[in-house]
């Protein structure tokens, strides 16, 4: 979910992937993994699906069968489903805004301890390269309608009524915003606590001006 990656199966989540489900999983890896690897090195634009494919010992074709777009490389991940499963796990009498809370910070940390370096390339190139940040918004609509799913679970609303949509969109979009700020200031803050921050404003508004 945005460039929040690295929760964690929940306990009730669904029963691990079949063998064909791994293999492609390992190869969408082998895939991102190659991506990474080669614009840390020579810069997102100068590397080439031709180059990412050899790298990863694929063909081009097998590339964008699995991302229709270079950018897709960089903004797709393999979390939206156990953190939404996560989310579902979370205590029933636990106000949605803890429960997001929770889940969010959770991920943060994760993604930052075993993958630190691809999370702050991920959140430069959302902020540097117009592709990838316009891409990434585009793929942010399923993401909320995904997200809008887990809310109504949770209200008893329907997803497709206005307030849960503009309540998923509004949180999947400052958390967005969370990210580019923290890629802005060159990594330095806390991206748990601007999480948070995102998510106070909101539940809460922005704070009040100084008088």
């Amino acid at each position: 979910m945005a460039a929040v990656t690295g929760v964690s199966p929940a306990p009730d989540a669904p029963p691990s992937p079949g063998l064909r489900e791994r293999k492609k999983i390992r190869t969408r890896e082998a895939i991102r993994s190659a991506a990474y690897a080669l614009i840390e090195q020579q810069g997102y634009d100068s590397t080439t699906v031709e180059q990412i494919a050899e790298r990863a010992e694929v063909s081009p074709s097998t590339v964008f069968r699995y991302f229709p777009t270079k950018e897709d490389i960089v903004v797709t991940d393999e979390y939206d489903e156990p953190l939404l499963a996560e989310l579902a796990a979370r205590p029933a009498g636990e106000p949605w805004t803890d429960s997001v809370r929770y889940v969010i910070r959770e991920a943060v940390q994760l993604a930052l301890t075993e993958q630190p370096e691809t999370t702050r390339l991920r959140a430069r190139l959302m902020l540097e390269v117009p592709a990838v940040r316009a891409r990434m918004r585009e793929t942010l609509t399923s993401t909320g309608r995904t997200l809008a799913e887990a809310v109504a679970g949770r209200t008893g609303l329907a997803p497709e009524g206005l307030e849960v949509r503009v309540h998923a969109m509004s949180l999947i979009g400052g958390l967005l915003e969370a990210t580019l700020y923290w890629a802005e200031h060159g990594h330095q803050e806390d991206y748990a606590d601007l999480a948070d921050r995102a998510i106070d404003v909101i539940e809460h508004g922005p704070p009040a001006g100084k008088s």
